[in-house]
């Protein structure tokens, strides 16, 4: 069995990455919205640009290092 390439170990850093990112925008969006409840469709709407946003990125950075790989 060969040993984890490169390319294998900067995508699964990719995916972590972008977990963490998305997870994290969840986090302050669900705080937000707790604390300021009348303008939660605006944090929300906010929220969801900047997840797509990230994945995105990430899908740019997983195809590049296959490429380079």
């Amino acid at each position: 069995m060969e040993g984890l390439s490169l390319t294998t170990i900067g995508l699964g850093l990719i995916i972590i990455g972008a977990g963490y990112g998305i997870g994290r925008i969840a986090q302050s969006a669900m705080e937000a919205m707790g604390r300021q409840p009348e303008i939660s469709s605006k944090i929300q709407t906010a929220m969801i640009i900047a997840a797509a946003l990230i994945e995105g990125a990430a899908l740019f950075a997983i195809v590049v290092a296959l490429m380079k790989g």
